[in-house]
């Protein structure tokens, strides 16, 4: 068993990170297999070094260890390029112009009706969606889309990936998900942005495969992208982790904790004495 923690360095670590980290560190040495830390900083607009190094020292300080040097996305974009050539080539990719708020103005058309809403947001209304595949080179800069009918069209079985957790509906076990589901309800996701290359759905899919993930142990708020990641890695010939979704770590108000809510950083608990098995009580392991 081979888990995985992949922070972004773009701010502190909070409670829910810490009960996400412990529970794969956990599982997997409870196994007799290998945790690993992955470094998610594909964006670099917004990743500091100083985070890293400040979420290296919580991990260590919560007890958890893992071998160094550990990946760090930026470092392996010829990867993400070459899965994104490799969609290109199938003919399942294509360049979109679209900002979010053309998005918005499009979905908002009466005859539009309500608009929907996916694991990446509003639904995209398929604006720059070409009649036929690109043809000539992949384009090196800009946004990429998924065409999720041609990707759908091109498995040869439904997609499946089993559950040990469970979704938001208490969904576990054996998950099957049609291609009505992924073409209506996830629509074209973005797999290529102009700011920073490969999108979270490609990157995490290569990563998983070139780090050996047997288990993907995450947050419940992924279920639903783990539909997109399991299609990506049928349609890249690459192996199915068994995904565990935990539960979310939420404030008093139950509202599920981000980077911003400082008053739940790690660092602030360890400046006021806190012992690493304070925060285990704290989330519950």
């Amino acid at each position: 068993m081979r888990s995985r923690f992949a922070p972004s360095p773009t701010g502190p670590l909070h409670l829910g990170h810490a009960y996400s980290a412990l529970l794969a560190s956990d599982m997997a040495h409870a196994a007799g297999g290998s945790f690993l830390l992955r470094i998610d900083d594909l964006d670099q607009s917004r990743s500091r070094p100083e985070w890293e190094v400040q979420l290296k020292e919580d991990l260590h300080w919560l007890g958890l260890d893992w071998p160094e040097p550990c990946r760090r996305e930026s470092e392996h974009l010829a990867d993400y390029e070459a899965a994104l050539d490799r969609l290109w080539q199938m003919g399942l990719l294509y360049p979109c112009t679209c900002t979010r708020r053309d998005i918005r103005e499009a979905l908002s058309a009466p005859q539009e009706g309500t608009p929907r809403t996916g694991p990446d947001g509003l639904v995209y209304p398929g604006t720059c969606r070409p009649p036929a595949p690109p043809s000539g080179p992949r384009p090196r800069d800009g946004t990429l889309r998924l065409d999720m009918a041609r990707a759908c069209v091109a498995l040869s079985a439904p997609l499946s990936f089993t559950e040990t957790g469970a979704g938001p509906e208490g969904e576990t076990g054996p998950i099957t998900t049609g291609i009505e589901k992924m073409i209506d309800s996830i629509g074209d996701v973005v797999l290529a942005r102009r700011e920073m290359g490969a999108a979270y759905h490609l990157a995490v899919v290569v990563d998983d495969a070139a780090q050996e993930i047997t288990h993907v142990i995450r947050g419940r708020d992924l279920f639903e992208a783990t539909r997109i990641h399991v299609l990506l890695q049928r349609l890249l010939a690459l192996p199915t982790p068994v995904y565990h979704h935990h539960r979310l770590i939420r404030d008093d108000q139950g509202k599920r904790l981000a980077k911003r809510d400082d008053a739940r950083a790690i660092a602030l608990y360890r400046g006021d004495g806190k012992s690493p098995q304070d925060i285990r009580v704290l989330v519950g392991l």
